[in-house]
């Protein structure tokens, strides 16, 4: 053992004697009982620590080529928190029986501080608070790798709004989802018009033309 490692060793004990003799005197128990007492409290200040110590980041998959816009590039990226909406409907051709069917999203849009970006609803449309408004039309999909998450999805967009944030993008991509799936509730003759909101989040990557 190494000078340096028996200082640090010593202290470690010190620390641990003063704060047993502290523990025992507060709780009014013996010293075996301070040092005990001690000993939980260290154990819960090392849970403490790895609780907040900062966990590596995920890494994310790969955007499928089938997601991929020729000639475009990722400009801004947003988070979306809400639900996906789901109606119970009456199966076409099939008497009795009966589907959920995809309304729409509604979700809120946060930038990558944190910062409100907008909103996220039926068109499917995202319109930033700048008002700034964009609608996508689905070109492509490709199966969440996680399971239970509603599929990516690479949208063509066109400007519905103001001049803003979202004004110059033409493609979105939808990335890194959870959850949003059908409901698992049955929809059948009885439960025709019911309504149910799914909670999901993912990533819009916005995309624009790359600058000749």
């Amino acid at each position: 053992m190494t000078f340096p490692t028996r200082v640090t060793a010593v202290r470690k004990l010190a620390c641990a004697a003063l704060l047993a003799f502290f523990a025992a005197n507060t709780h009014g128990g013996t010293l075996a009982e301070g040092f005990a007492i001690a000993g939980e409290l260290y154990a819960a200040s090392l849970l403490g620590a790895s609780l907040a110590a900062p966990r590596p980041a995920r890494a994310e998959p790969a955007i499928p080529d089938a997601l991929v816009a020729p000639g475009e590039r990722g400009i801004d990226r947003v988070r979306a928190t809400g639900v996906q909406v789901y109606e119970c409907r009456a199966k076409t051709g099939v008497a009795g029986e009966g589907e959920w069917v995809f309304v729409a999203p509604e979700a809120e849009l946060r930038g990558a501080r944190g910062e409100r970006a907008g909103w996220h609803y039926a068109g499917p449309h995202w319109e930033a608070p700048d008002g700034s408004r964009i609608v996508g039309t689905v070109k492509a999909r490709a199966d969440a790798p996680r399971a239970g998450a509603i599929p990516w999805l690479l949208l063509a967009t066109r400007s519905v709004g103001g001049p803003g944030r979202f004004a110059g993008v033409t493609s979105v991509q939808r990335v890194d989802t959870a959850g949003g799936v059908a409901p698992a509730r049955t929809c059948d003759a009885s439960t025709i018009g019911v309504v149910e909101r799914v909670p999901y989040t993912a990533d819009y990557v916005l995309l624009a033309p790359v600058a000749r």
